[in-house]
């Protein structure tokens, strides 16, 4: 198979770091630096600034992470609902001031949906019904500032609901992201499917993908090769994906993405 080109995420002042390799070969950069209530209040304008000015010369892709903490797009309170909305809608105007083209987010599926899907009348429904709620607004945003949303698992047990969900906007905007090693986790702690199984349930709806390993037990963000996932079937998945998804290492230590290439590198999957 063709080695697939990586790149990283980083905040604004990791980037120098590791600025040869991102910028001479134009790799994917994901920016994660607007994920605090201060990010994106009081220090606003100044980290888009720093982060444009980091980002000054790239000629590669860019996405950002956007906010996640008590922002579950699936709320059942109608009034914090307008607040989940209206700090997406804020993290979209980062996006676009940085450049970035994608806007990572995070799934509300987990096991308890999977185990009360029958339990209660009505339950699929009303969950959608609160995530319409809360995500019309944004993805009717997204597009209008072509920036797509990706919707990334994090204790999704059943890849098919996360997808199942983004169908039902009908839009664009708004598409599939994997995390690598959530997927495992989720595998070891509740029976999903392996990581490359996630990958090829999203097929052609996949546009984004945190490349991070584990050791099953906790959400580890090691580098490639330190963990259990099997990364040769991830990768020959990914090949076999006709939509050229962003592929970014999300590491806990920094220090470690020149090692993680390395590895996926040396097996021959990553250039």
């Amino acid at each position: 198979m063709t080695p697939l080109k990586i790149g990283a995420c980083l905040t604004a002042s990791e980037i120098a770091d590791h600025r040869d390799w991102l910028f001479d070969a134009d790799r994917d950069i994901e920016i994660q630096e607007f994920f605090s209530h201060a990010a994106l209040t009081t220090e606003f304008e100044d980290r888009i600034a720093t982060t444009k000015a980091a980002l000054d010369g790239h000629q590669g892709r860019v996405g950002m992470h956007g906010p996640f903490d008590g922002l579950d797009m699936d709320n059942k309170d109608p009034e914090l609902r307008g607040l989940i909305t209206a700090r997406f809608l804020k993290s979209l105007e980062a996006a676009d001031r940085i450049g970035a083209r994608q806007m990572v987010m995070h799934s509300p599926y987990d096991l308890w949906y999977e185990n009360n899907l029958h339990n209660y009348p009505g339950y699929a429904d009303g969950v959608l019904e609160r995530i319409h709620a809360v995500m019309v607004p944004v993805v009717k945003k997204a597009e209008e500032l072509g920036v797509t949303l990706v919707i990334e698992n994090i204790l999704d047990v059943d890849p098919s609901r996360r997808r199942a969900m983004i169908d039902s906007f009908g839009s664009e905007a708004i598409a599939v992201s994997i995390d690598t090693g959530h997927a495992h986790l989720a595998r070891r702690m509740s029976g999903a499917p392996p990581v490359d199984y996630f990958v090829r349930d999203a097929g052609d709806q996949l546009q984004h993908v945190h490349l991070q390993d584990l050791d099953g037990h906790a959400d580890r963000h090691w580098a490639p090769g330190d963990g259990e996932i099997h990364w040769r079937a991830v990768f020959e998945a990914l090949a076999d994906c006709q939509s050229a998804p962003h592929l970014v290492l999300e590491l806990r230590n920094k220090s470690d993405i020149p090692r993680g290439f390395a590895y996926l590198e040396g097996l021959g999957l990553a250039c």
